[in-house]
């Protein structure tokens, strides 16, 4: 079933629909909300949230949207509500910059080292450009989706995901430089 047919099913009362809807969309909402929050618990709070609204929602889905859209502009909204408050909590909390390093776990993967290079340069963008570059590189979103899911314009989203691009080349590129060093 496609995902309108799933709606018109949840909408007609048919529970199982719903949950259909949730299998086939949840793994891509937790990816995304994983890297834009970076902290798996904040992430899984945030795509629950979001699945809940969409739910009470469902009747007001516009079907001019693909469902996956409307459910990321749903999920966005979540994810800049969890990081707003994270701010306003950290912002009264005095932290030390040992608390504010990263560490990586040392285990001697490879992959496990380029995972966290990745993830530490992720979070060390704007919140925007993490945004843009999220849904259109891992997300697979295009720019008129992006667009509707986020309220931002495509020309402004298009600049996001160059300099979100241009600035992880540069983090990734500074951090080997420092790996590099004997």
């Amino acid at each position: 079933m496609t995902d309108a047919e799933l709606v018109r099913s949840t909408l007609d009362g048919d529970a199982r629909a719903f949950t259909e809807l949730v299998d086939r969309h949840a793994p891509a909402c937790l990816r995304y909300a994983t890297r834009m929050l970076g902290d798996r618990a904040d992430a899984e709070d945030a795509a629950q949230e979001a699945f809940l609204r969409a739910h009470r929602a469902l009747a007001s889905y516009d079907r001019h949207l693909s469902f996956r859209t409307w459910l990321f502009a749903i999920l966005i909204n979540r994810c800049r509500t969890a990081m707003a408050r994270r701010a306003r909590r950290e912002r009264k909390v005095v932290t030390d910059t040992d608390a504010i390093s990263l560490s990586f776990v040392a285990d001697g993967s490879e992959a496990l080292e380029l995972r966290n290079e990745i993830e530490w340069a992720l979070a060390a963008l704007s919140a925007e450009q993490r945004e843009a570059f999220l849904l259109h590189h891992v997300e697979g979103l295009g720019y008129d989706e992006m667009a509707e899911a986020t309220g931002a314009g495509v020309s402004a989203l298009k600049m996001r995901v160059k300099r979100a691009s241009e600035r992880l080349k540069v983090l990734l590129e500074e951090g080997a430089k420092v790996d590099d060093r004997p």
